[in-house]
């Protein structure tokens, strides 16, 4: 059947239609790349230009996918179907998002050495160092379990790699880059990051913080509690090193502090300087023939060619010994290094 040619004109012009619509459905479906949202929120733009409406917003670490860009903004569509241009700078790739999770599962069973709140909005870095990749913010005053450190350098511009300190105990350091503390954190929704260590104070009781005589709480445990007429008190390990960061050690020296039920107060039962410590440290409790079941701590230490051994000690209040595994030898405790 021979068409007209009107009739032409209208199965190309229906032709021409259905296939601008067939590509603006591909491009509505197209995505570039998976992306989240590393700003705390960020506004979607209608269009990329001084003057915009805004179309909705992200919060940080909301899932988008990208399906434009031009200059510094992208254009992304969020899971409720809602598209927006957005600044490139507010998103990391499926990369970084990957490897927090990655470091989530690594320490998802880590033991907390001390819980710490946050003194400003602080980002749960990958790795530690300032510029390293980022995506999770925490909001200041939020609480923490501190579980590891780290030391990087201190650096504004390339990304910094965290890095052990070799120099042996009580040499002078070296002239070099200014260094930084970090700590590995875990916040309330089960996350795992680096922060900047300085901007978390460890929350350390009162009672006990108060005997620093001018060291750095790095972490403490409550071994076990006593009873003092109605009301029952910790007794604690307190881990604790100098005040500066950069040190080849996460912690140099140790105290345990019993309560003295007749006097009503704290004393030192024990503590040991010189120590090359890293964390973790870990308690438990453990049966003694006599003496019964006792609280225990063990610390993990570093000799000067990098070697870990752990010690092992015993609290039954208000003495704390050291126990010796089969063949070892006891050593004094280190001088306090000046």
């Amino acid at each position: 059947m021979k068409l007209g040619p009107s009739r032409t004109k209208w199965l190309v012009g229906v032709l021409a239609l259905a296939m601008v619509a067939l590509a603006a459905c591909r491009n509505r479906h197209r995505v570039l790349e998976v992306a989240y949202v590393s700003a705390p929120q960020a506004t979607l733009r209608d269009q990329v230009a001084a003057i915009y409406n805004r179309v909705g917003t992200v919060k940080n670490g909301e899932r988008v996918e990208i399906v434009d860009r031009e200059k510094r903004f992208a254009r992304v569509r969020t899971a409720s179907g809602i598209e927006g241009w957005v600044e490139q700078r507010y998103l990391v790739d499926q990369k970084t998002f990957d490897g927090l999770q990655k470091l989530t599962q690594e320490n998802l069973n880590a033991p907390v050495q001390a819980p710490g709140v946050l003194r400003n909005e602080t980002n749960l870095h990958i790795t530690p160092g300032r510029e390293t990749e980022h995506l999770y913010q925490l909001v200041s005053g939020a609480k923490v379990g501190i579980l590891k450190r780290a030391v990087a350098e201190k650096q504004t511009g390339a990304a910094p790699a965290a890095r052990s300190v070799t120099t042996k105990p009580g040499a002078k350091a070296p002239a070099g880059p200014v260094l930084e503390d970090w700590w590995l954190v875990r916040d309330s929704q089960g996350r795992v990051g680096w922060v900047l260590s300085r901007m978390v104070d460890v929350d350390v009781p009162l009672e006990v913080a108060q005997y620093a005589e001018g060291q750095r709480f790095v972490a403490f445990f409550v071994l076990n509690q006593v009873q003092d007429g109605d009301k029952k008190v910790s007794q604690y390990l307190c881990v604790l090193t100098e005040p500066h960061d950069g040190s080849p050690y996460d912690y140099d020296q140790i105290r345990v502090f019993t309560w003295n039920v007749r006097k009503h107060r704290y004393e030192t039962a024990y503590r040991e300087h010189g120590l090359d410590g890293v964390l973790p440290v870990t308690t438990t409790q453990e049966t003694f023939d006599k003496e019964g079941t006792l609280p225990v701590f063990i610390l993990r230490v570093q000799d000067d060619a990098g070697n870990v051994s752990e010690r092992k000690y015993k609290l039954n209040t208000p003495i704390v010994r050291r126990v010796l595994a089969p063949g070892e030898v006891a050593t004094r405790p280190a001088r306090k290094r000046r």
